[in-house]
């Protein structure tokens, strides 16, 4: 089956659960809820950046589905029953919409907006798909086909993670990549001169998402790909270490990456929103990490830290 059809209530929010109740008992799997009002008592716990929301007294309930259902008599044998509720909810504004969704479309319809993207003055992001475009002499290009799961590879958090590999890789290290993601730091490295490169993820879809996105890269025998949870149980020491994960998780893992990191090597970590990133420096450095370069674009923040007894150069030192 490759079609589903869609049909979205806009209701008062009184009466969600009754609306929620109908478009389930009419066959529906489940029912996907937009309400306002989620973002007023939303916690940050993970350094999210929540969306702009025009606070409204209407929800929206969408449900799915099979195509082989007939789409008329189904919505309106819906808005029958939800007409019933008149007696206990003003149905004012009450609108009904349908529409056919092609799998097929999901998808890939979201592939045209991402094109091939110069990131670094090295690294250049070349969807898989892109059969035309022509390199100049000094690019590298990561080929990507990151799914709708991970990505792009050209959000802040990881631009930042691939400008300082490229501060930092000089040929020959072995790189940790912990929460690998699409894969896309794993291959810099390697495209950067690393030897050898170890990458960890604790989703399953994304260790399958990075295996076949490294696969279309150039030398991708050098890159490791297994499942794991952050640092946990690792033995393979590294000159360097990145990670571009959540700030809360990622000061789960400054203790293990410091047992890791050879002398004078050094741990990247990115995906910090700006509120987290002294928590995150403080994790690091309590670990014995010395701070040398932090940037910042927009709200995201991104370390570097080395692991030396040499202090000279090293911010703080």
């Amino acid at each position: 089956m490759n079609n589903w059809n869609s049909i979205t209530i806009k209701i008062t929010r009184a009466a969600e659960e009754a609306v929620s109740s109908i478009l389930i008992e009419a066959g529906a799997g489940g029912v996907e809820i937009k309400d306002s009002a989620d973002y007023l008592t939303h916690e940050d716990l993970f350094g999210e950046v929540l969306p702009a929301v025009t606070q409204s007294d209407f929800v929206e309930l969408t449900a799915y589905y099979p195509e082989n259902l007939p789409l008329a008599e189904l919505t309106a044998d819906i808005e029958h029953h939800i007409n019933g509720l008149s007696e206990f909810f003003d149905l004012t504004g009450l609108s009904v919409e349908t529409n056919n969704l092609s799998e097929t479309d999901w998808a890939e319809a979201w592939k045209k907006y991402f094109e091939p993207a110069r990131i670094t003055h090295d690294l250049t992001i070349v969807p898989s798909w892109t059969e035309d475009y022509q390199a100049q002499a000094s690019e590298k290009l990561i080929k990507l086909d990151p799914g709708m799961a991970f990505g792009t590879g050209t959000h802040p958090t990881t631009k930042m993670s691939l400008y300082a590999l490229e501060q930092i890789l000089r040929g020959g290290e072995t790189v940790l990549d912990v929460g690998t993601g699409s894969g896309v730091l794993s291959v810099a490295s390697v495209l950067l001169g690393a030897a050898e490169v170890y990458a960890y993820d604790i989703d399953e879809v994304a260790v399958r998402v990075a295996l076949s996105n490294i696969q279309l890269n150039a030398d991708h025998e050098k890159i490791h790909v297994s499942a794991n949870n952050l640092l946990e149980n690792v033995t393979q020491e590294a000159d360097v270490i990145v990670a571009n994960i959540l700030a809360d998780i990622l000061v789960l893992m400054t203790e293990d990456a410091y047992r890791l990191v050879k002398p004078e090597g050094y741990l990247i970590m990115s995906g910090i929103i700006a509120d987290k990133a002294d928590m995150v420096i403080r994790a690091a450095e309590n670990a014995g990490f010395f701070l040398e370069t932090r940037m910042i674009q927009g709200e995201w923040n991104c370390v570097i830290f080395k692991k030396t007894e040499n202090r000279e150069g090293v911010i703080g030192g």
